[in-house]
């Protein structure tokens, strides 16, 4: 039996060699992020999100489905749009889209579990987004824009990071210097903030339940198809837990035998979901439409993670290998630099919200979302 010493060891490398497989792309999705930044300004994507039909809610998606905002992030941002004019419907595809996945989540997909996996992640998150937002402008509940009221300016209004929806506090019409600027400092400072706490939990995760876990052991007490989906909609649903974050301890469900599809489950109700989300939903859209937004997600996820399990299986392809070989993707020298710059880039995150430099409150501490239910 192994000693304490020897479980706290095994587990630390194991947690190591998982942070070492994810540095270089995580860097690489701040830095495309950064990019995106430049030149997908937020009043573009609230120019096109106003009007109450089908084109706005396929649109809020495919805005969503790069941005790298996570379910905290993504709630004043959404917000922002509903007060704008955003429909209901493409709020809700918005709020669906934007934390299921993101480039960040993307890149760390390629590295941890297999292209095909890294591909239908974003396809299912936009069906997802696409058939809530559908049926919310359908069935949802009529209720007017919401008011918002903030302890500060609207700008001040973020809870994970410093974009908004709305920032008045920036240049009317930067140029490409400072715009380049600005998203570089948003992507490896604001996002870094954002996230930087929830990827270490959920590497930490993933490094204990691949250390301690058996291998097959899902597969054994959870057996495959729609019983550890369910499963993983029961985990997933009411944890705050972000794109990123969640790629890791995916890579590690299914090497301890859960089903892709069952994983892809968890990677699609984790972050879309959390008691916040759910409070905001249903304060500022109202109860059908949190009904809607949740059966939703729930139905069209485990659809999904059906539809990939029968692509595996009809194809014969197999993640295992891709997941296994995920440490040799990249050269040792590369993955060390990575994680080397990455903690640096952590730590100062971490300096600078605790000198109150980066703004990083929950939606409670900003927010007080009122409406009329009728």
């Amino acid at each position: 039996m192994d000693t304490f010493f020897e479980i706290v060891t095994g587990i630390s490398q194991s947690t190591w060699d998982i942070f070492l497989d994810s540095a270089p792309f995580l860097l690489f999705g701040f830095f495309i992020a950064a990019i995106i930044k430049v030149f997908m300004p937020d009043s573009l994507i609230q120019k096109h999100l106003g009007k109450n039909r089908s084109a706005s809610v396929i649109k809020a998606a495919l805005f969503g489905i790069p941005i790298p905002l996570c379910s905290c992030g993504v709630i004043p941002a959404a917000i922002g749009l509903r007060r704008q004019g955003a429909s209901k419907g493409a709020t809700s595809s918005f709020l669906i889209s934007t934390p299921e996945t993101g480039v960040d989540s993307i890149a760390i997909s390629y590295a941890l579990l297999d292209p095909l996996m890294t591909i239908f992640r974003p396809v299912a998150a936009f069906f997802t987004a696409v058939t809530a937002g559908l049926l919310e402008n359908r069935f949802g509940d009529n209720i007017e824009p919401v008011e918002i009221e903030t302890e500060k300016a609207e700008a001040d209004s973020c809870c994970c990071n410093g974009s908004c929806a709305s920032d008045k506090k920036q240049e009317a019409n930067p140029d490409l210097k400072t715009r380049f600027k600005n998203s570089m400092n948003y992507a490896f400072t604001d996002m870094v903030v954002d996230i930087g706490k929830f990827l270490i939990i959920g590497i930490i995760i993933a490094g204990i339940i691949a250390y301690l876990v058996p291998d097959n052991f899902f597969d054994q007490f959870l057996g495959g198809g729609i019983i550890a989906m369910l499963a993983m909609l029961v985990v997933g649903i009411p944890i705050y837990i972000c794109a990123t974050s969640s790629t890791p301890v995916a890579a590690i469900l299914i090497l301890k035998g859960i089903s892709p599809g069952a994983a892809l489950v968890f990677l699609l109700a984790g972050p879309a979901t959390n008691a916040a989300t759910i409070a905001v939903v249903t304060k500022t859209m109202g109860s059908r439409s949190l009904a809607i937004y949740l059966s939703t997600i729930a139905v069209i996820s485990i659809v999904m993670g059906l539809t990939l399990d029968w692509i595996y299986h009809a194809f014969g392809i197999s993640i295992l290998p891709s997941i296994s070989a995920a440490g040799h993707i990249l050269p040792a020298w590369l993955s060390h630099s990575a994680a080397a710059l990455l903690i640096i880039l952590l730590a100062r995150g971490w300096y600078l919200e605790k000198c109150g430099t980066v703004d990083h409150h929950t939606i409670s501490e900003h927010v007080k979302v009122e409406y009329d239910p009728t």
